[in-house]
């Protein structure tokens, strides 16, 4: 029951469902309970790693000065935290075989 193109919490659920025999509503528990921490964790400042997956890993970048291309004109960029993904050299290795 995978959605074209993009796996969801509801592909996630039924999964563990299929898999573990789980009713779909504990399953689907089980995914937010899981996204849930993750998201703590990154609003908390950690970085998230999950083994032979990859990295989800917070920067914060510092002021700098943009230019609007249409006009030229310098304008100020803010500090800001950005969250960026590391895929795992396992996960890249298998995404390339594919």
């Amino acid at each position: 029951m995978r959605s074209v193109g993009t796996l969801t919490r509801a592909d996630l659920a039924e999964t563990i469902n299929r898999k573990m025999g789980l009713s779909r509503a504990e399953s689907l528990e089980i995914v937010e309970s899981i996204l849930a921490k993750m998201c703590g964790a990154l609003a908390d400042g950690e970085n998230v790693k999950i083994s032979g997956f990859g990295s989800f890993v917070l920067r914060d970048k510092k002021e700098r000065v943009g230019r609007n291309p249409k006009t030229g004109v310098e304008v100020p960029i803010t500090p800001r935290r950005v969250l960026t993904f590391r895929a795992s050299q396992l996960l890249k290795d298998r995404i390339a075989k594919e």
